[in-house]
């Protein structure tokens, strides 16, 4: 307890500042919905998301302090609160629910509406401020001094340094408006195509590509070098070994789960039909022993959690600061989503499933919020709590009765709730460690994370149907490829229809990096993923890798130039998230002549660049953010606690 009457936050508990306002929760709704559905249209293409803590508070202190001229530091928090909210929802949604529209789309039941996609968002993210709550007092408080949470450490240091505040959200909308621009021209008129792509004659069965996307770049800049270089020998050993091989020895032999015989194949029917099952199994058995390696940290972790929230010190006064939404409006929260997940006729979840979801939430949620604190939100193994849920439901399930397609979509709501849960959890273990840092008010921020639960859970719902409208999952333009893992996981269990040899040689590849103490995942999603994603991910990684190699005056001027390239890649991937759905809507919207508006506006058969012209182009704005980590700017204060 030491630790915790010895710190003292950035704004005192007895100073009255703005913080939860019109203005923060209008900034906050705004950037969740944004966020959230640049995070999901990422998500769909490349299977990962990224924060949006931190350009969420340097775009509401541009916003805040520089166009309406005012001064809160815990008004800006509230937005990054808020505006936060959406990635969790993001991350959970899209790595299940579009299992249950290809599921539709292959004539298995229906696609779910609107309202049942918002209400199983809305359910995941409330259940997880309800098990959040709790748990701030003991992990956040007490254990101030040993749980660093990283990106909320990094989130308070950028509003602490608010005097730059100003510039910074200006990077983030340079990034946006700019990829904005490009990914029109690239996927909107289609001046070049945004995917490069070469087969080699000589060596059959290889190929190489480019998805010359700013959100990749960006992606793999936040990611860094070491990353996107796993990825990237993922994605060689898949494309130049594995597929060449199968090629070689393949001959005129039709191979399950092909109809085809391997000799009439080009690269991308090698890789649908066989790698990417390859693929799955590495990155279902690199979830899974990341999970297992975790599990004693996960006991304590549990153990601990549970030990703190009884072993509660008694408080003499209540202030601002040690204030949490008290346990009758909790209480109430989760009686509401469970009556919402029995009753709504669209979800498939009984009573029983319920309380699998609440058991299991409530485990991960508490494991989440923890392993975030020491890890970090990036190594939080959120992807193995999914599958392993989705295994074990699935199985009971199938026990019960439930089977078919009925089952399989009851599965995988099970598994999207819960998935949400553990993301939220952690995203708020995150926002709260801000607060506490910058002393604002915990039940404030909590009830922010509600309002930002309920917009994006809207917003997100919304995002997915239009997406499936637009193009459908599973496709070069929407491929979902952490969905289309679960969907994998779910069919092998109910169905037992897999080709599990391509599966088992995926897995033993995995165990094979264990072996070799090589990270599992990012190589294993670099071998699931087409090389055309992993190689855009090298080259913002390289550019990260240069920027951090290169000599600067100072140590701050390097950070400095790292966090420009950082908040520059956050403005791209918005960027090119929001043109995305946007070209989506024109996608579906006819015009006078039967063509769709997205089709009037492409000009590709007429006239196109060509490969060479989206390299160019590539290179242009690769240039872009290197011009943007190197552009000199006068040094920040930082907040050390």
């Amino acid at each position: 307890m030491n630790e915790e009457k010895e710190f003292k936050p950035f704004v005192p508990a007895d100073k009255v500042m703005p913080e939860f306002t019109v203005t923060s929760i209008i900034l906050g709704i705004i950037l969740a919905i944004v966020f959230g559905a640049a995070n999901a249209y990422l998500g769909l293409r490349v299977g990962m998301t990224v924060s949006a803590s931190i350009p969420a508070a340097v775009i509401s202190m541009g916003v805040i302090r520089v166009i309406l001229k005012k001064d809160s530091i815990l008004e800006n928090n509230m937005v990054q609160t808020i505006g936060s909210a959406g990635e969790s929802l993001a991350a959970g949604a899209i790595f299940t629910l579009p299992a249950v529209f290809m599921w539709a789309a292959e004539g298995a039941g229906t696609p779910p509406g609107y309202l049942t996609i918002a209400l199983v968002c809305i359910s995941g993210g409330l259940l997880g401020i309800v098990f959040m709550v709790p748990l701030r007092s003991a992990l956040i408080v007490k254990e101030h001094g040993t749980l660093p949470y990283p990106e909320g450490m990094a989130c308070a240091e950028v509003l602490v340094a608010g005097e730059e505040g100003g510039a910074d959200a200006a990077t983030v909308f340079k990034g946006l408006g700019i990829a904005a621009l490009y990914k029109f021209i690239a996927d909107g008129i289609k001046l070049f195509p945004s995917e490069a792509d070469w087969a080699f004659k000589k060596y059959d069965g290889s190929g190489i590509g480019v998805d010359v996307l700013p959100a990749l770049a960006g992606v793999g800049y936040i990611c860094g070098p070491i990353i996107s270089s796993y990825m990237i020998a993922g994605a060689t050993m898949a494309w130049f070994i594995i597929m060449p091989t199968i090629k070689a020895f393949g001959g005129d032999m039709v191979m399950f789960p092909s109809t085809e015989p391997i000799s009439s194949m080009d690269t991308w029917g090698l890789w649908g039909n066989y790698v990417r099952y390859i693929g799955a199994g590495a990155v279902a058995a690199g979830g899974i022993m990341s999970l297992i390696g975790s599990l004693p940290l996960i006991i304590r972790t549990f153990r601990d959690s549970m030990k703190s929230i009884k072993d509660k010190d008694s408080v003499v006064s209540i202030n601002r600061q040690n204030k949490d939404l008290s346990a009758k409006y909790l209480l109430l929260m989760l009686a509401i989503v469970v009556a919402i997940l029995v009753a709504t006729p669209g979800i498939p979840i009984g009573f029983g499933s319920a309380l699998i979801i609440i058991l299991f939430g409530f485990f991960f949620a508490t494991v989440s919020s923890r392993m975030v604190g020491i890890v970090g939100s990036s190594n939080n193994p959120v992807s193995g709590m999914a599958i392993a849920t989705l295994i074990i439901s699935t199985l009971l399930l199938k026990i019960s009765g439930s089977t078919g397609t009925s089952g399989m979509v009851s599965a995988i709501m099970i598994g999207t709730v819960i998935c949400i849960v553990a993301a939220m959890a952690g995203d708020m273990s995150q926002d709260l460690k801000t607060g506490y840092i910058v002393g604002a008010s915990p039940y404030k921020q909590q009830i922010g994370e509600i309002i930002g639960t309920l917009a994006s859970g809207l917003a997100i719902a919304g995002v997915l149907y239009l997406l499936n409208a637009a193009w459908g999952y599973g496709g070069k333009e929407l491929p979902a490829p952490q969905a289309t893992l679960m969907k994998m996981v779910i069919e092998g269990v109910m169905n037992a229809n897999l080709p599990w040899v391509l599966v088992f040689i995926g897995v033993f590849f995995a165990i094979i990096m264990k072996i070799l103490r090589i990270p599992v995942l990012p190589v294993a999603i670099g071998l699931y993923l087409p090389i055309h994603l992993s190689v855009p991910l090298m080259i913002g990684g390289f550019v990260k890798l240069f920027v951090q190699k290169r000599k600067f005056k100072s140590e701050e001027e390097r950070e400095m130039a790292i966090s420009n390239g950082v908040l520059y890649s956050s403005g791209m991937i918005a960027g090119e998230g929001i043109v995305g759905i946007l070209l989506a809507v024109f996608a579906i919207i006819k015009m006078s002549g039967g063509k769709t508006l997205g089709e009037a506006i492409d000009i590709s058969g007429n006239f196109s660049l060509g490969n060479i012209g989206s390299l160019i182009f590539f290179a242009l704005l690769v240039a872009t953010l290197l011009k943007v980590c190197l552009k000199k700017k006068t040094k920040t204060a930082k907040y050390d606690d």
